[in-house]
């Protein structure tokens, strides 16, 4: 998303003045705010108190602050930082894990590992702080797949988060994944491959108490609940999306290759 854009942390004044705007607009009934853009958690954890604390003030029925973070960064606060974000009212942490297979994310040069990414949300929900954690079905492509969806389960069970986001993989135009699928190297998941892939994972979810959601226009089936005690209704509901014939989903290439 962000390959054509320079990297920079925005001054908290500019912030607090798009903040005066938004008040502006919407008036008091804001009841949450998303801090949206990539990795807002890199900033100095004082200016985010200072602009969660600002954000308060202009908004009293505020319920929830939420921000983006991946592994690698979350992992550069302290738990006290993390800690005083709470306090200051960041509620949930969004964070695209993509893969909990260190293979998988080594060729998605996601810049992490899967240890990592443990550290990052065991950080996290220690804070005091809601997780979601997002996992791209169909990364590991046909090669990898079986290992991604295995190791994926692992590390969310160690983690624990309040929510599994998925997200059916896609290579954008421009990318290297995208060259490596028209060059031959990488095997696209059909709709029944990656429905079977999501089907391993949740199976191998346990010990969690999770929101698992497939709330995304990429995924091939909605498979939604609540682990553990939805478990087995999500896996029927994917099994009977396996009886469908593929011809019935929308085509992998369509839209985007």
């Amino acid at each position: 998303m962000y390959r054509d854009k320079k990297f920079k942390i925005r001054p908290v004044r500019e912030i607090k003045e798009d903040l005066d705007m938004a008040k502006d607009y919407y008036g008091n009934s804001v009841k949450t705010v998303f801090f949206a853009d990539g990795n807002t958690i890199l900033m100095k954890t004082k200016d985010l108190v200072e602009i969660f604390k600002y954000t308060k003030e202009l908004f009293p029925d505020l319920e929830r602050i939420t921000l983006y973070g991946s592994a690698r960064f979350i992992v550069l606060k302290t738990l006290e930082e993390l800690k005083q974000l709470r306090e200051a009212g960041l509620k949930r942490l969004h964070s695209g894990m993509e893969s909990g297979d260190d293979e998988v994310l080594k060729l998605i040069n996601k810049g992490t590992n899967s240890e990592e990414i443990i550290k990052a949300g065991k950080f996290i929900k220690d804070a005091g702080i809601e997780l979601s954690e997002y996992i791209m079905v169909g990364v590991g492509g046909r090669e990898l797949w079986k290992q991604h969806a295995l190791n994926s389960a692992r590390v969310i069970n160690k983690i624990n988060p309040d929510f599994i986001r998925l997200r059916t993989f896609m290579p954008f135009p421009g990318t290297f994944m995208h060259q490596m699928y028209k060059d031959g190297r990488f095997g696209l998941l059909t709709p029944h491959e990656a429905l079977s892939e999501t089907r391993l994972f949740i199976e191998n979810l346990t010990g969690i108490d999770s929101y698992l959601l497939s709330d995304h226009a990429s995924n091939y089936w909605r498979v939604n609940g609540k682990l553990p005690g939805d478990k087995e209704l999500m896996l029927k509901e994917i099994d009977h999306a396996l009886t469908i014939d593929e011809s019935n989903f929308r085509n992998p290439e369509e839209g985007y290759l």
